[in-house]
């Protein structure tokens, strides 16, 4: 199956709720079900500032790829531990991205 990479750096094929509730942040403009909740512009903070603000197509892009902001955004449902090993893992498919 081919992987499915979102602006910053997650798999969206591999969300539970791909295809489900979400689409992919691309297809839904970096606006996915939870931005509305959880974001006071109602899109990903990280898809806003890669793709709408510095016109790149991911975070891999930039320079200052891991950014305060990438590091800071964490799913609430994962530990300290899993966040750290998900950036490293992210950082490394984005970066791999932006060299192809």
């Amino acid at each position: 199956m081919k992987k499915i990479l979102s602006s910053c750096g997650l798999l969206c094929n591999e969300c539970e709720f791909y295809s489900n509730q979400c689409a992919g942040c691309y297809r839904v403009k970096g606006a996915p079900f939870w931005a509305a909740e959880y974001t006071t512009e109602g899109i990903c903070p990280l898809f806003k500032c890669a793709v709408v603000d510095k016109k790149y197509n991911s975070c891999g892009h930039c320079p200052d790829l891991p950014c305060e902001l990438f590091i800071r955004m964490q799913d609430p449902n994962t530990s300290d531990e899993q966040h750290r090993k998900s950036l490293k893992e992210r950082v490394a498919r984005l970066k791999g991205q932006a060299k192809a």
